[in-house]
């Protein structure tokens, strides 16, 4: 792999992870979708793998693409990152906020900021 690939890449692991049905006016989940995203994602406490590559994004096994309204930020008085974004996976639409509490997120922020505005310059 060529070093841009490398560095195109964004890869960390997940301290706490939310994803849930959004917009509310998105078809409603399947039983089977909320409980594996619940078992997986939600209720799994194990760190979980987030890699980024232009704009789509893999949370473990769950690949998110059409990915818009991306945040970031470190909050105040936490050492930590945290990134919310929308996107779809499967045929579910879907709200996901991703916390990372690495002690190189000043690191994980930079670069997630620097692919944001990169790959969406319009997103808040």
């Amino acid at each position: 792999m060529s070093q841009n690939n490398l560095e195109s890449k964004i890869i960390f692991s997940a301290d706490k992870l939310h994803v849930h049905r959004w917009p509310h006016d998105s078809p409603i989940w399947s039983k089977s979708t909320k409980e594996m995203v619940d078992l997986d994602l939600n209720k799994n406490t194990e760190k979980k793998q987030i890699m980024i590559k232009d704009q789509l994004i893999r949370i473990n096994d769950y690949e998110f693409d059409k990915i818009k309204k991306v945040g970031v930020t470190v909050p105040l008085f936490k050492k930590e990152t945290t990134m919310v974004f929308e996107g779809h996976f499967g045929d579910s639409d879907a709200h996901v906020h991703i916390t990372t509490k690495s002690q190189n997120y000043l690191e994980i922020f930079n670069k997630l900021m620097s692919w944001k505005n990169r790959c969406f310059p319009d997103s808040f």
